[in-house]
């Protein structure tokens, strides 16, 4: 079992108020929504044995930011190849 250290949350509750505080302002890059999701993911891992009341919701949250960050590194990288012009061109839009 894995014990989170003292400043980390200690329930949902408590990682939902983290991901919303560190939540990158609306028009952040893509990188840092990537690494906001990722830091996310790696949060709500850690607690999954933690809060065990919520165990299946967390890895619920896990599996969500997870897939969150594979669709932005997905992008992001379509977005480099369409830069280097080797590419198809992306239509600008969305998150």
């Amino acid at each position: 079992m894995t014990t989170p250290g003292r400043n980390e949350p200690q329930t949902l509750k408590d990682a939902h108020h983290v991901a919303a505080a560190t939540r990158p302002l609306p028009g952040a890059s893509l990188v840092t929504w990537l690494k906001w999701r990722r830091a996310n993911a790696k949060m709500y891992h850690a607690l999954s044995d933690v809060d065990r009341f919520h165990h299946h919701e967390i890895r619920y949250w896990v599996s969500h930011e997870d897939n969150e960050a594979e669709a932005l590194a997905e992008k992001i990288k379509a977005q480099k190849t369409d830069s280097d012009g080797t590419g198809p061109r992306l239509e600008s839009g969305g998150n």
